[in-house]
């Protein structure tokens, strides 16, 4: 029989340890991706993900399936992360990733010279550094939009918004990140 995640967080509440593990198996890297993401550090947003679930299992017996159970979780995250933020202890850095990570996910043979190789990964660093640059709130809408595809709707519960709200949150993030890509482009050009 194939458990809902409504039926495992029921079970979960009444002590079913399996059903909360297997809610973390389901869920847990959705969650940590996401934190990772925002925070731009491995260990950190390990800590947070860990987190999330202790704080969803001690919740399991008050827990209303009013939304998707995913989205009950990246609200929680949003909350531990934007605390994190109000602690000031992120600071924009570098993804921290361990060792022997390889940044480049290129894993098939590219017809491309080295050069647009440099290039698209010079503008992917730009992206990045574009995005952990804007407010807290418009990043999270926008991994949760871009890298999540969660809905408008997804993402409005989460973040405790309207929709409109959310929509005018990624096009402020959009327009931000479109004046970012242009300024790109222009160093390239003055570089020539």
């Amino acid at each position: 029989m194939e458990y809902t995640d409504s039926m495992l967080m029921e079970l979960t509440a009444k002590g079913d340890d399996e059903a909360y593990s297997l809610l973390v198996q389901r869920h847990y890297q959705a969650i940590f991706g996401a934190a990772v993401k925002m925070l731009k550090d491995r260990y950190l947003a390990e800590e947070i993900t860990q987190k999330v679930f202790l704080q969803a299992y001690r919740a399991a017996g008050r827990y209303e399936p009013r939304a998707k159970l995913r989205t009950w979780l990246y609200t929680i995250l949003r909350r531990l992360v934007f605390n994190q933020f109000r602690k000031k202890e992120i600071q924009s850095s570098p993804l921290v990733t361990e060792k022997g990570e390889d940044r480049d996910i290129t894993t098939y043979q590219s017809t491309t010279s080295p050069l647009d190789h440099l290039m698209k990964q010079e503008q992917m660093e730009w992206i990045e550094k574009s995005i952990d640059g804007l407010p807290p709130r418009q990043r999270m809408a926008v991994i949760l939009k871009s890298y999540e595809d969660l809905s408008y709707e997804e993402i409005a519960r989460i973040l405790g918004v309207s929709v409109p709200a959310t929509k005018s949150l990624l096009f402020r993030a959009r327009e931000t990140l479109r004046e970012a890509f242009r300024k790109w482009e222009q160093n390239l050009t003055t570089k020539d």
